[in-house]
């Protein structure tokens, strides 16, 4: 809580001093997973939007501690008429931001909630980047997936999940008018293993589409239009 006396300073200090000089800003989320809610403490807040290291703590729905991780570059972007402040710790809600900064979902199809960290922009054309984490029951904490991280940060967002088809979708683009999807399928114990493509050329009207799918091993192409 900012201290009375720090009003008495003079000015040009606290300009030097920036937005750190009052410590941490701390939010909560408690609506984006069934069985935790998310703390997150970042060092630096503007007008509309915080990033930079932040501690995201992770609490069970009673209130235990379960465990902290860190994002490099955590970034809460926020729409319009939203004010951070230091004084109280801040509710996160799905519409507030542009981006959810921690998204809880079965990544791996193995039963247990794992977690996603936002970490920069690093993505297709500066979209969001994500560190995943997947849980391990035989450690009991979650763990970092390089694979998961892979095409967390690699494409347009975090990835789609598609829990009947155990597959994860990415989105990425070049330039104005090729759109690309890609398919991965999670293969238990083994890893990620791409199944499906689809390149959209929408230079030309009708758009022309291929398609590359994985069966029994082999791909197979597919060129249409739409």
């Amino acid at each position: 809580m900012t201290k009375t006396s720090l009003f008495y300073r003079p000015l040009s200090a606290l300009l030097l001093l920036g937005p750190l000089c009052f410590g941490q800003y701390r939010f909560i989320a408690e609506d984006a997973s069934k069985k935790y809610n998310a703390e997150i403490n970042v060092e630096e807040c503007l007008t509309d939007q915080c990033r930079h290291r932040a501690n995201v703590i992770l609490f069970n729905k009673n209130g235990q501690k379960i465990q902290t991780l860190v994002s490099d570059d955590m970034v809460l972007y926020f729409k319009e008429g939203f004010k951070p402040s230091k004084i109280e710790v801040m509710p996160l809600t799905s519409g507030l931001m542009h981006d959810d900064p921690v998204i809880f979902d079965d990544f791996n199809f193995d039963g247990t909630e794992d977690v996603a960290l936002r970490n920069g922009s690093g993505g297709n054309y500066g979209s969001a980047s994500y560190d995943v984490y997947v849980f391990n029951s035989t450690r009991n904490q979650f763990v970092l997936s390089k694979e998961l991280t892979e095409i967390g940060s690699a494409y347009q967002g975090i990835f789609d999940v598609d829990p009947k088809r155990k597959r994860l979708t990415t989105y990425a683009r070049s330039g104005a008018s090729l759109l690309y999807t890609y398919e991965y399928q999670v293969i238990p114990n083994k890893g990620l293993d791409l199944v499906y493509e689809k390149i959209s050329d929408m230079s030309e009207e009708p758009a022309k589409v291929t398609i590359k799918e994985k069966i029994n091993n082999k791909w197979v192409v597919k060129k249409t239009t739409e």
